[in-house]
């Protein structure tokens, strides 16, 4: 058995949905589970209801799948319960002024549950089954729920009661033990595949999104981008965090712990080998897999005397960002001053007024944080000397310096108007010597 999963740019439209239609056909053969995600802006608009930002009426989202519908040849009926239901829903809201975290999930399953009976009344001999009807269950943590160990028992024995059909079933939701609809958070219709896969003994879990799987660089920045044929668990986490925003590394963990190859494809581009995700490191060429970079960051200078010879004073300093729940992202530390990083500035003036209580301090935005990563940095040192000659040869100054603990990854932080000239010069010289 393969698990499919296809996202939201995937499954857009009618068109996007007959492609979707002769790649899980071409392999029928291997017994596939498809995993799909709500259309396209799906998501996001139906989050924009429970907000209130837009009216409560669904014609957006009625006409939307009304006319894929119509398109797929299918009955323009197919969908009243659910079209009924979410408007109910919407109407409590609106009568209320509020929604709590438990209805919101509800109606964001309505994007899913909407896509996946589409496409399972489209398909040839297939099936439409809810995630939660597969036995898919999660604890009660509305809007991040996390899996129950009892999911993959029960997965496996509702899968072998359909048997000589296609099973076309949800991504991002499930319910928790007392029926409620929950959703599994970032990269939620991922993780259902991966632990669909890992319940299954799945083969392989393919993850067919709108690029030819991981690329080198980011193609927008550097047009002659490479796609990476494999990589490790590791390195692809790595690039994650990081910035490439392929897969999130939580949603493969279940793949990983059971050693099943997750592979990313492209639905325009089937033929495309994509990129290969293995638990342990393949054996490819080069010290070097890629280069990732994530705007936005913003750099906090901390400087006080009272650092010198002091235990717990950095104590002092995270225990302020835990509090207002930010996350750092790098640090570096000297006798009397801390620099770090972060990616938000929702709390960020609380942050630095409380920090001023015992410390000079200084904020500067508009800052990239760069990562070269490769298994072969453990072994190959000379990378961190090469980075960092171009950078200099090109006059790109470097703030912050880390060689991560994993030893795959050296990291750096620089302005945001030098990442196109330095990813440009960095691809260049580990990429197209």
């Amino acid at each position: 058995m393969i698990i499919m999963k296809f996202g939201g740019t995937s499954v857009g439209n009618a068109s996007q949905i007959k492609k979707v239609h002769d790649i899980v056909s071409s392999q029928r053969s291997r017994n596939p589970l498809v995993v799909v995600s709500a259309l396209s802006g799906i998501t996001h608009h139906l989050t924009d209801l429970c907000s209130g930002m837009t009216d409560y009426n669904i014609a957006e989202f009625q006409e939307r799948h009304l006319t894929v519908l119509h398109e797929l040849g299918l009955s323009k009926d197919l969908l009243n319960e659910e079209f009924q239901e979410l408007t109910q829903l919407l109407q409590g809201i609106h009568l209320l002024q509020e929604c709590s975290l438990r209805t919101k999930d509800r109606i964001l399953s309505f994007g899913e549950r909407c896509s996946a009976k589409i496409i399972g009344n489209y398909f040839t001999s297939s099936l439409y089954v809810p995630s939660y009807d597969l036995g898919l269950k999660t604890n009660s943590n509305f809007g991040h729920a996390t899996p129950l160990k009892e999911s993959y028992q029960d997965i496996q024995k509702a899968v072998l009661s359909y048997k000589d059909k296609i099973i076309v079933t949800t991504g991002f939701i499930a319910k928790d033990p007392e029926g409620n609809i929950t959703t599994l958070g970032r990269g939620g219709s991922d993780y259902s595949a991966s632990l669909f896969g890992a319940a299954l003994h799945a083969t392989e879990i393919q993850i067919w999104t709108d690029v030819s799987g991981i690329m080198t660089t980011d193609p927008r920045m550097v047009p002659d981008a490479k796609p990476i044929r494999e990589m490790s668990f590791e390195e692809a986490s790595e690039l994650a965090y990081y910035g490439a925003k392929v897969i999130h590394p939580a949603t493969m963990l279940p793949a990983m712990e059971k050693n099943i190859p997750v592979r990313i494809l492209n639905t325009n581009d089937p033929s495309h080998p994509g990129t290969t995700v293995y638990k342990h490191t393949p054996k490819t060429q080069g010290t070097v897999k890629a280069i990732a970079h994530r705007n936005g960051l913003i750099v906090i200078n901390i400087t006080s005397t009272r650092m010198l010879d002091q235990y717990g004073f950095l104590a002092r300093i995270f225990e302020i960002f835990s509090r207002h729940k930010t996350s750092v992202d790098m640090v570096s530390t000297s006798e009397v001053s801390v620099s770090l990083t972060i990616d938000n500035e929702q709390h960020l003036s609380s942050i630095v007024s409380e920090l001023e209580t015992f410390s000079e301090v200084s904020v500067e935005k508009h800052q990239s944080i760069m990562s070269v990563v490769g298994e072969g940095l453990r072994q190959d040192h000379t990378v961190p000397a090469r980075i960092f000659s171009i950078l200099s040869q090109h006059e790109i100054p470097v703030r912050m310096v880390s060689l991560g603990a994993s030893k795959i990854n050296l990291s750096f932080l620089l302005k945001e108007s030098q990442t196109k000239n330095a990813l440009t010069v960095l691809h260049k010289e580990f990429f197209q010597c």
